[in-house]
């Protein structure tokens, strides 16, 4: 299981175009999404991928990361687990 910290989306930016938008760049589609939305300033969402390895998650995260989507400057970050 592997998790993707998406950060600094677009207000009102849908699951699908999310998921789309990944999608395009050759990651494989989530299997969940909560959304964080915090003072609505930086939306940020955390993606699980449940059959995906961490590593290969991080080779893909090189794609998006720093990219402009919807106006906005994408952050994305590789979680984790400290006790896995």
């Amino acid at each position: 299981m592997s998790r993707l910290w998406l950060v600094n989306l677009e207000p009102g930016t849908t699951d699908d175009e999310i998921r789309d938008f990944l999608v395009k760049y050759g990651f494989p589609p989530y299997d969940q999404i909560e959304h964080e939305q915090g003072d609505g300033s930086r939306p940020a969402v955390m993606l699980t991928f449940a059959g995906t390895d961490p590593a290969a998650l991080g080779d893909l995260q090189g794609r998006i990361n720093g990219i402009h989507w919807k106006k906005r400057k994408i952050s994305a970050h590789v979680m984790r687990d400290r006790f896995a």
